[in-house]
């Protein structure tokens, strides 16, 4: 069985009631063998089963006092006057007992009752005696004031030491003061006792008249006699308790109606009582407020009246439902006309009541002015479909607009439509430069011109930043819309004055015409969007109509950023090596690592193909990490496996995402540690528009790597918009010059020219300088007689795989000498490129 919670808390609580049950147990083992047994008799035991049986089911209630009198306690008391002091502890014990069992099954609980009742029966005794002498001796008596005294004595001493070890047990399983427990629970039973002690002193008195038998006679007559009168007073106190409920529930409706009436008029919503022919019999001050009208003008015209017409309709219909039973009770949105003429939007409720007077049916009316509401809700909903910087319809406006041309459209196909997407050019560097204030000055100029120069029924609409889409409808044919564009690239090209500023921008167009094929408005959408990057792509300010290669071409570029980011899981890609020589000595100084891509559907794939992607994507990341660690891996193999005469270097390139990642010294750091090659074996090359975009941080980059010994070069240098005022303070250590200078130095001297300045800066700011695309004897001894020092090209190898480079590095160990030196290759006529021999 569980255990009550509190009891477990306190740990004197169990052991208090051992306590109690064992002191109780040895008084009644005493009383036992004290009683004198012959004296009892049949009138004790008579006396014990009525007790025990009748008595202790019998309890009167005092008036008023949350007490009562259980006249089993009278019966002890009666014992104790009667047959002496240790019959009534036995008695007391045994009557407790069989009153604990029923309610109680729990044995220590019973038997700690027992105990209680024998230990505060056995003081009172010894009180008695102490203080009176023999007990029965003054029982016998006259009744005098010494039985009075006696008695009185008897009742609080007794209830004093019974309700005393009761509260302690109380107080010790609850948790709480003794003395609080024992005001709140026991204070007044203390009349009980009192009663109880003097009933059973007149009883005693009455034996002594009637005799024992006598008495125990009339118990049974007594006993009828009180479970009559309980009867009685249920059956009476029931009538009297129905009564008072008619009486309170009358009150309480009188009641009701004053606080509905109170109600209806002080309600700060509007309340209306209305005929079922829609006359108001009855309004409220804030009806009167919310439409206008006075009270009495209310009365003299029915609901119909203040209506909005277009309303009328469906509030009837739901009316027409409450009344029919088909609904208790209705709720809609409506609009009343005010009395000044403008409409008040309202939220009533309609319900069917009954008059508690005349019983007739009426409607009653809740109206709430919910005009601000509504006002904010169009005003939401124009937000939801508005640009909130040009006011604008937005994107799912505009798409919204589409679908309903191209339903109507496929309903008649000779309604031809298009839309057009516009994209502003160089937008990125107006914000940039001027200000994302006067960025945003100029769309709201966009805006203006493009509504003012379209056709009436087109629609326009911003998609977000500086992309405008344009709804053409009712076109005949494909060169009307390309006039369109044409028009509005004029007006957007003209100047904006916006604050101090005079701006310029132009703009990029995609033209998407409405075809039978087209079955969702985000395909033509698409589609737009793809013609106008193809305009982009051809050089900025024209427009492009969209046709299927354009799409294909997008679907190509989609499955191959898929393939790639498959590919790095699925390794598909290597690494080739391009050897770069040394112009003055012709001996082999390194590699440049460069990744290809085997793809395994479409075959070998160039970087052009992929970088841009992987850049678009961010795929370059992983992709720049594996490459760099596999080329210092295959470097530090090439170092250990083979002793040359110059040292080996190997040299990898850095995209521009690559350059700005965070933990890209990590990265080089961790390799170079995994590798084991020494930091002065790599070079990293960037190009110059990475550095370009932010020198501060690219100077703070290449000082951390150049610190722990990689070096750097600037690649395809002269291709990008590298400032001289900067190239000076770069800790680089070479410049790589492009191929497409190299290869045209015998097409025309302005070739040349750039060539040897390039040269000649890497020579005065004392930097290294590598010639790309060597391929032709003239090209190389040009290149020598400007002291260029290093060069790279299909003169000297074609990119080779790891095991061609390594036969190469074999070869050349074994011959000590592997490239043939410049002077041979000067001297040959028939110029074989050295990879011929290191098949790839």
């Amino acid at each position: 069985m569980k255990q009550d919670a509190s009891a477990e808390n306190n740990p004197l609580f169990r052991p208090y009631m051992r306590a109690v049950a064992a002191i109780g147990a040895c008084i009644l083992l005493s009383s036992a063998c004290q009683v004198p047994l012959a004296q009892l008799g049949i009138p004790y035991l008579l006396l014990s089963l009525v007790t025990i049986c009748v008595a202790s089911r019998i309890v009167i209630r005092f008036f008023r006092f949350d007490s009562c009198v259980s006249v089993s306690d009278t019966f002890i008391f009666l014992s104790m006057l009667q047959f002496d002091g240790e019959a009534a502890i036995l008695l007391g014990a045994a009557e407790s007992l069989f009153a604990s069992f029923r309610v109680t099954k729990k044995p220590l609980t019973m038997m700690f009752n027992a105990a209680a009742m024998a230990c505060s029966t056995f003081i009172t005794v010894l009180a008695l005696r102490l203080c009176f002498g023999s007990i029965t001796d003054v029982a016998r008596g006259s009744y005098s004031s010494r039985l009075i005294v006696m008695t009185c004595t008897m009742a609080l001493v007794q209830y004093f030491f019974n309700s005393g070890i009761i509260a302690v047990a109380g107080a010790l399983k609850t948790n709480q003061p003794i003395l609080a427990t024992y005001k709140k629970h026991y204070v007044w039973t203390s009349i009980t006792y009192l009663t109880g002690a003097l009933a059973a002193s007149l009883t005693h008195k009455l034996i002594g008249m009637v005799g024992f038998y006598a008495f125990i006679a009339t118990i049974p007559i007594i006993a009828v006699v009180y479970f009559t009168y309980k009867t009685y007073a249920k059956n009476v106190a029931s009538s009297v308790l129905q009564a008072e409920l008619a009486e309170r529930h009358l009150a309480e409706m009188q009641e009701s109606e004053e606080r509905f009436r109170s109600a209806f008029d002080l309600a700060p919503i509007g309340m209306a009582l209305v005929a079922l022919d829609g006359r108001w019999l009855r309004v409220n001050h804030s009806l009167c407020q919310i439409v206008g009208y006075s009270e009495e003008e209310f009365k003299q015209m029915n609901f119909q009246a203040i209506t909005h017409p277009e309303d009328i309709g469906h509030f009837l219909s739901n009316i027409n439902r409450v009344l029919e039973g088909r609904l208790l009770t209705c709720q809609m949105e409506k609009r009343y006309i005010h009395k000044d003429g403008h409409e008040v939007w309202v939220l009533i409720g309609v319900s069917l009541i009954r008059d508690s007077e005349s019983q007739s049916l009426h409607l009653i009316f809740q109206i709430q002015d919910i005009t601000d509401r509504k006002r904010a809700e169009q005003q939401l909903v124009h937000e939801a479909f508005h640009d909130s910087l040009t006011g604008l319809p937005n994107r799912s406006w505009f798409m919204e607009q589409l679908k309903l041309s191209m339903e109507q459209a496929k309903q008649d196909y000779s309604r031809l439509f298009a839309i057009l997407f516009l994209d502003l050019d160089r937008f990125k560097l107006i914000n940039d430069s001027i200000g994302h204030m006067v960025g945003d000055q100029l769309l709201v100029g966009i805006a203006q011109r493009l509504q003012q120069h379209l056709r009436a029924g087109d629609k326009v609409a911003r998609l977000g930043g500086d992309e405008f889409t344009i709804l053409l409808n009712n076109i005949q044919d494909a060169s009307e819309a390309v006039h369109v564009a044409e028009r509005i690239q004029r007006h957007v090209a003209k100047p904006f004055n916006l604050g101090s500023y005079e701006t310029f921008t132009t703009a990029s167009i995609g033209i998407a015409i409405f075809n039978e094929e087209y079955e969702k408005p985000e395909d033509l959408l698409r589609d737009a969007d793809t013609a106008m990057y193809q305009a982009k792509s051809l050089g900025k300010a024209r427009h492009v109509i969209f046709d299927k290669g354009m799409h294909l071409h997008a679907m190509n570029l989609l499955t191959l950023e898929t393939d790639l980011r498959r590919a790095i899981e699925r390794r598909e890609f290597f690494v080739m090596y391009q050897p770069i020589v040394s112009l003055k000595t012709g001996r082999l100084a390194g590699f440049e690592a460069l990744v290809r891509w085997q793809h395994p559907e479409r075959g070998l794939i160039y970087p052009d193909e992929f970088v841009s992607v992987a850049e678009e994507t961010g795929c370059i990341v992983p992709i720049g990490q594996w490459m760099l660690l596999e080329s210092c891996r295959q470097l530090k193999r090439w170092q250990e496996n083979f002793a040359l005469e110059m040292p080996l270097s190997i040299s990898v390139n850095l995209s521009g995402k690559q350059f700005a990642h965070s933990d890209l010294l990590d990265q080089i750091m961790k390799t170079l540690d995994v590798t084991g090659l020494d930091p002065h074996s790599l070079k990293l090359e960037i190009t110059e528009s990475i550095v370009m975009q932010n020198i501060e941080g690219a100077t703070k980059m290449i000082e951390q790597l150049r610190a722990i010994g990689v070096e750097l070069s600037i690649d395809d240098f002269g291709t990008g918009y590298s400032s001289l005022s900067y190239l000076h303070r770069l800790p680089i250590d070479t410049l790589k010059i492009d191929r497409s200078f190299v290869t045209r130095i015998g097409e025309n001297n302005e070739n040349r020219e750039i060539v040897r300045t390039i040269v000649m800066l890497a020579q005065n700011l004392g930097k290294a300088v590598v010639a790309e695309g060597v391929e032709t004897k003239e090209q190389l001894e040009w290149l020598r007689n400007l002291k260029c020092q290093y060069g790279q090209g299909y003169l000297f190898s074609k990119p080779l795989d790891a095991d061609s480079a390594t036969n190469m590095l074999a070869k050349m160990a074994e011959t000590k000498s592997i490239i043939p030196t410049l002077e041979g290759i000067l001297e040959l006529d028939d110029i074989e490129p050295l990879a011929s021999a290191y098949p790839m």
